[in-house]
């Protein structure tokens, strides 16, 4: 009933549709006093992966908001006493995402996004104290085993050291025996990824993380075990590998203003020249 329903609404609103009107090749579905809605943006519209049921009711649904809306915005239209307020704001804005368009295109086009890394680094140096941590970062290694797991005594000697030769025995066993394992000796990850993955309840959490280096613990099932290579509580600053992406927009953000500026100064300077700015 709902298909044949909507199929029959649809063919009405079809036939309805004024033959002077210039579609442009569209096919219409809607129309609400001289305003249509086309299959074309019904079918743009449609979530993927619908059933054809639920396909049926998201159509007569959007028709039915579209319908709504523009009954509302007509509605709307004819009851505002003040229009000319409504077109300026309207025309304001108009210039104004005309203009941030122009701008994208332009900074796309002739700004490079690439940064060398000196200038990066160099900004990130003058400017530590841009970079202040939220939230404190760990480094270290992660690896969490089950109690019946065999070799559990060598995981112990293992894992308290960052040594190349540790590091490849646990990966080693960690492809048979561990449930987790995580290497993250050489990046900064937030400690409260970590702290989601073992079984840690103590209220000074980072006083506690600050004085320990190596974390063995167990529950009913696993053991748990996390070394500490580096730690950075909160207010710190950020280190810079941690830090790099923020420096490089800040940096892109800043050229971006400059280059602005310049382009702006430019057409200021080139239309004094043409005599094209008359002050009153």
């Amino acid at each position: 009933m709902r298909k044949s329903g909507l199929w029959l609404l649809s063919f009405l609103f079809c036939v309805a549709c004024s033959e002077q009107h210039d579609h442009k090749e569209k096919a219409p579905l809607v129309e609400v006093d001289g305003n249509f809605l086309y299959r074309e943006d019904l079918k743009n519209a449609f979530p993927t992966d619908l059933s054809p049921e639920d396909s049926s009711l998201f159509a007569e649904r959007y028709m039915r908001n579209w319908v709504e809306d523009v009954l509302l915005y007509e509605k709307a239209q004819s009851n505002i006493p003040d229009n000319e307020k409504i077109e300026k704001l309207v025309e304001n804005y108009r210039r104004t995402l005309i203009m941030h368009t122009y701008q994208q295109a332009l900074i796309h086009q002739k700004l490079s996004e690439q940064i060398a890394e000196t200038e990066l680094t160099n900004f990130y140096n003058q400017n530590k104290e841009l970079f202040k941590l939220e939230h404190p970062l760990i480094r270290g290694l992660f690896i969490k085993v089950p109690l019946k797991a065999s070799g559990v005594g060598n995981v112990r000697r293992w894992y308290k050291t960052s040594t190349q030769d540790a590091v490849d025995h646990l990966e080693k066993y960690s492809l048979q025996n561990a449930v987790k394992y995580e290497y993250f000796y050489d990046k900064w990850v937030l400690v409260s990824e970590i702290l989601d993955m073992i079984p840690l309840k103590t209220a000074q959490i980072e006083d506690y993380l600050k004085t320990k280096r190596h974390l063995e613990l167990k529950d009913t099932a696993f053991y748990y075990f996390l070394n500490i290579s580096d730690y950075r509580s909160a207010g710190e600053i950020e280190p810079y590998e941690f830090a790099r992406s923020k420096v490089k927009e800040m940096l892109m953000n800043m050229k971006e203003v400059n280059f602005m500026k310049e382009v702006k100064s430019d057409l200021y300077e080139r239309a004094v020249k043409r005599n094209q700015i008359k002050y009153n």
